[in-house]
Parts: structure tokens; sequence; C-alpha cells
């Protein structure tokens, strides 16, 4: 519904596209390795099917946009699905008592992917992997704070490492580790017993994201341009900036105590992001919003209380 329906000029631009545009290797998106790769890669294999297996189908499928646009729309779809799977099984780790009831809780599920659906009127290679690595990412912090299995850090500096390749936002799960993990009555005792493992997770999403700007030399700077003004006087801008706070501020009510004082650190750690979409993002893209209302439900949704206190 999303890519087939809304039709915004994003996916005008995008319909009509034949194969990845060449800004995507020549410019800041060179970085985003893993999804570009995989545009090119799935649109030549989807092109190689229908050319050699469903020509009959060509004529309709080039009616609803190229090759490409399909391509993205079946890749998206991939990792949109594999993100469901990973947020059905954080919603069963460690419940509110209201989410043990299993209609309770698939009804938050579907809010959930209902918001990654609609946000999805700005179409992107990157958007929906990178939702996919941050909630693979956020299961591995939740089993790590339950079990304390090196294992699940380990597995949590590889999700980092890998979706530092995807898209940038890896930092995130590094914010959401901080907020689950930081105390700040601890540090006010001088107690440092997480700085290890931050640490850790630091250096996992730094080495990519140094080494791919060695490795890829580009003239441009590391973003498009500067919106701040525009954010703030253009309506459309201003509605998205709403979008997102009413969504965050849901899941804010939604929470116990202990959800909202996660949120509220989560919000904190992710400040720098939050910064950066303000500065050179659009607000009305409120696919940047995704990741934070996504953490938002599953705060709201987790039992910190009880796992934390034994802690």
């Amino acid at each position: 519904m999303s890519y087939y329906g809304f039709e915004t000029s994003y996916v005008v631009g995008i319909k009509s596209w034949e194969k990845a545009p060449d800004f995507m290797f020549s410019s800041v998106y060179a970085y985003r390795v893993i999804p570009n790769f995989l545009s090119v890669h799935v649109t030549d294999t989807v092109t190689f099917i229908v050319n050699n297996y469903l020509p009959f189908a060509k004529s309709f499928l080039l009616k609803q946009g190229s090759l490409f646009y399909h391509s993205t729309f079946l890749t998206n779809v991939f990792f949109f699905i594999l993100t469901s799977i990973v947020l059905n099984r954080i919603l069963k780790l460690k419940p509110v008592e209201l989410l043990v009831n299993q209609n309770v809780r698939r009804m938050v599920h579907l809010i959930a992917i209902f918001f990654m659906v609609i946000l999805q009127y700005v179409p992107t290679n990157c958007d929906c992997i990178a939702a996919f690595f941050y909630m693979w990412g956020v299961f591995f912090t939740l089993k790590y704070l339950q079990e304390r299995k090196p294992t699940d850090l380990i597995g949590l500096s590889i999700v980092i490492f890998i979706s530092t390749f995807v898209r940038e936002t890896a930092c995130l799960n590094i914010a959401f580790f901080a907020a689950v993990f930081i105390d700040f009555e601890n540090i006010k005792k001088k107690n440092f017993a997480f700085v290890k493992e931050l640490v850790f997770l630091i250096i996992a999403f730094i080495l990519p994201y140094v080494g791919l700007r060695i490795m890829i030399h580009q003239h441009t700077s590391f973003f498009e341009g500067i919106y701040l003004i525009k954010n703030f006087t253009s309506p459309y801008n201003l509605m998205g900036l709403l979008f997102g706070i009413i969504s965050i501020y849901f899941s804010y009510k939604f929470s116990d105590e202990t959800g909202k004082t996660m949120i509220k650190k989560y919000l904190f750690f992710s400040s720098p992001y939050l910064i950066m979409i303000t500065l050179v993002g659009l607000f009305w893209e409120t696919r940047l919003f995704m990741p934070l209302i996504l953490t938002g439900i599953v705060m709201a949704s987790y039992q910190f209380k009880n796992i934390i206190s034994n802690k």
C-alpha cells in the first residue's frame, strides 16, 4: 500500500529509474554499502528472471514502475518481515503485565509494524534494512540484560559492526544499550562497571565508520545540506515533527515509571542523532523517527523494573 498507493514526489522519481542512480555511489550515500550492493544485484536478478522466465508479465510490471522500483519493494518487504519476526521475539522476552495477554501483545505488535508501513511513503533502499539490524541489536541488548552472557554482547557488537555498512543509525544501538545499563545514581557513586561493554560497542561502530571514509573517498560533504531553518518554517516539516513527538509521547504514556525513565534516558543518549536530523534531515521524512518510535514501543512493553532491581 505504501509503495504503490502513496504517490509522493520521491516515488515519481524512483519509479522511472531503471537501475541504481549514480549518486548512490558518488555522494554520502556511497557509505551505505549493503543497501547499494542489494540495489544493484537484486535489480539484476529481478531483470534476469522477468526477461527469461516471465516475459508475459513485463508490460504489466512496467505500468507500476521500473524493475528497479519493484526490486526496492521486494528487498524492503523482505527486511520488513524479518524486522517483524525479531520484534515479535522481543515482545515475548519479558513483557509487562498487560502484554502477558497474547491478544494485547499482538495488538502492540500490529501498531509497531503499522508505524513502519506508513513511514515508507518516502521509499529508500536502506531504512527497512537498518530497522532490521537495529531491532536485532535491541534483542541482543535485552538478552544480555537478562542473562549477562558474553555471546549476546558479542552478537550485539557484530550487529553494530555490520549495520554501520547499512546506515549511520547503527549508533542508536549504542544509545539503547547505554539507556538500559547506565544508572546515573551509580555514576554519582563512581561505579563505572558498564564502561568496558560500552567501549567495546563504540569500537564496533567506529572501526567500520572510519574505515569506510578512508576507503571511499568523496569530494562531497558528509551530508546533503543544512535544513535547520527549513525544518521550522515549512508546514510540511512542522507536521512531520509533530507526528514524531506525538508518536514517541504515545509510548511514553503507555509505559510504567521504569519504562518512562528508560525512554527519557534513551532520548538523552540519542541527542546527537536528534541534533543531526534537525540540522541535515527533513522532519517531513518521518522515517527518520522510525527507530525512536520502535524503541518507545519496546521500552513501554518490556518489564525492566524487576530485572534491573535484581541486577
